[in-house]
């Protein structure tokens, strides 16, 4: 195995309560490493795990797991953990992990899955929509869909999302979060090969010229894939499309630095907004 094999990767650093005396991690730990690295393929395919499967009708269950070893993983080394599927069968998936330190291969791990009714645990055939989904994925694929329109398009899904983002994770009363604003607004969503929302924005002209993008939500198991990323360019190129000069956001400050890799800049100072720390961000549309 190569590291060019993988389109996806799980970084880790070996912690101490993962070694022995020696300071060579546990056999078991393998193990762990590759599940971990088996979550973040799911997340790579923009799939939830919670409510994907519910949208499949199923689970998968692991049937039999082997482990392959090179060489020696040690106290602080860098893992990357590379995880793809080799394999789908009628009722099967088959995933292989490849463990590097920088190029140099330590560990292969096999694990075989089944797709079964979570209710009786019986095996089913792999849904056509889940088998779609990884070979697209491993022909190196878009995972998402970004859709751009109005409220009565796309409001229903944006309002799903922003509701489990906003309500339920963060606390916001939804009669902050939802109002008259959206109507008028320009929305962005994007959208899972499962037809699940993922990731929604929205676009606002406070006066000519200046434009204002919010309600920027994730999905919180999928935070990190570039999707928030993919939203906030569209709102910022709708902006420049219609002539905006500038555009302005309220960020909450634990997302400062998304924003400034944006190339949004902070104006002024922290200030709180429906119970939360945010700063005021802006980005010249102009040259």
């Amino acid at each position: 195995m190569q590291r060019s094999d993988f389109r996806c990767f799980h970084r880790l650093r070996v912690r101490w309560s993962e070694v022995d005396i020696q300071k060579i991690v546990f056999n078991a730990h393998y193990l762990t490493y590759a599940d971990c690295a088996m979550t973040e393929y799911w997340r790579a395919l923009a799939l939830p795990y919670e409510t994907g499967m519910q949208a499949l009708g199923g689970e998968v269950y692991l049937k039999k797991a082997s482990v392959e070893y090179h060489a020696s993983a040690r106290l602080d080394d860098l893992l990357d953990v590379g995880m793809r599927c080799a394999r789908v069968g009628t009722t099967s998936l088959v995933f292989e992990a490849s463990m590097f330190a920088g190029d140099r291969l330590l560990v292969t791990v096999e694990l075989v899955y089944v797709f079964a009714d979570p209710a009786t645990q019986t095996k089913r055939a792999v849904p056509p929509a889940l088998r779609a989904m990884i070979e697209h994925f491993e022909a190196g694929g878009e995972m998402v869909e970004l859709r751009v329109g109005d409220w009565a398009t796309l409001g229903r899904d944006a309002t799903a999302l922003r509701t489990a983002v906003f309500v339920q994770e963060q606390g916001i009363a939804p009669e902050i979060e939802l109002d008259a604003l959206d109507a008028t607004a320009v929305h962005a969503v994007a959208y899972n090969r499962l037809g699940l929302p993922v990731a929604t924005g929205r676009l606002l002209q406070d006066a000519p010229g200046e434009a204002r993008i919010g309600r920027m939500a994730v999905d919180r198991v999928l935070r990190g894939q570039r999707w928030g990323r993919m939203v906030l360019d569209a709102l910022v190129q709708a902006a420049r499309a219609r002539g905006d000069a500038q555009v302005t956001l309220h960020a909450q400050c634990s997302a400062e630095a998304f924003y400034r890799r944006a190339g949004f800049e902070a104006a002024g100072q922290p200030y709180e907004e429906a119970g939360i720390a945010h700063i005021t961000m802006r980005r010249s549309l102009q040259g």
